[in-house]
C-alpha cells in the first residue's frame, strides 16, 4: 500500500530528483545528481518503501550507482525499491538490477531480472544498452532473436 506525501513534502523531493535528473541527463555529473537523489530520499519519511516516490527516488539512486561502476551498491539500492510501490515488474528496474547482478558475477539473478525485463518491456528495452547483456539473455532464454 503506498500513501500520498503532503504537497510541502512532495514539492521539496521533486525539486531535489529535478535538480538531480538535470545533472545527470544534461551535465552529466552522475556524482552530483547522486547527492540530490539521496536528499530527495533522506525526506521521505519512514519506513520509505510505502511512499511510491521511493520506487522512482531509489531507482534513480540505483542507476547512478550503476553508471559509476558501484555495481554492489547499485544491486543493493533497487533491490530495496522492489520493496516499494509499482516497482515489480517494471522493465527499466529489472534492467539495471539484472545488468548490476551480471557484473557482480551472480549470473542466476542476472537472467532472472534481464528476463523480467524482456518480459516487460521486449527486446527494446535492450538497444540502448550494451549488446553483451542481450547477447547473455539469449544463452539463458529460448526463443529470442
Amino acid at each position: 500500500m503506498s500513501l500520498e506525501l503532503d504537497d510541502d513534502l512532495h514539492e521539496r523531493i521533486v525539486r531535489h530528483t529535478d535538480a538531480g535528473n538535470r545533472l545527470c541527463e544534461e551535465e552529466g555529473d552522475l556524482a552530483a545528481a547522486l547527492v540530490e537523489y539521496e536528499k530527495a530520499m533522506a525526506l521521505l519519511p519512514a519506513p520509505i518503501e510505502r511512499w511510491e516516490a521511493a520506487t522512482w527516488i531509489l531507482t534513480a539512486i540505483g542507476d547512478c550507482q550503476f553508471l559509476l561502476g558501484r555495481h554492489e551498491r547499485a544491486r543493493d539500492t533497487l533491490s530495496r525499491a522492489m520493496h516499494a510501490p509499482g516497482a515489480l515488474g517494471n522493465g527499466f528496474i529489472h534492467l539495471r538490477l539484472g545488468q548490476a547482478q551480471f557484473e557482480l558475477g551472480r549470473l542466476d539473478r542476472a537472467a532472472d531480472e534481464l528476463a523480467r525485463a524482456y518480459m516487460a518491456d521486449g527486446k527494446e528495452i535492450f538497444e540502448s544498452e550494451d549488446p553483451r547483456y542481450y547477447a547473455f539473455l539469449r544463452t539463458r532464454m529460448r526463443g529470442l532473436e
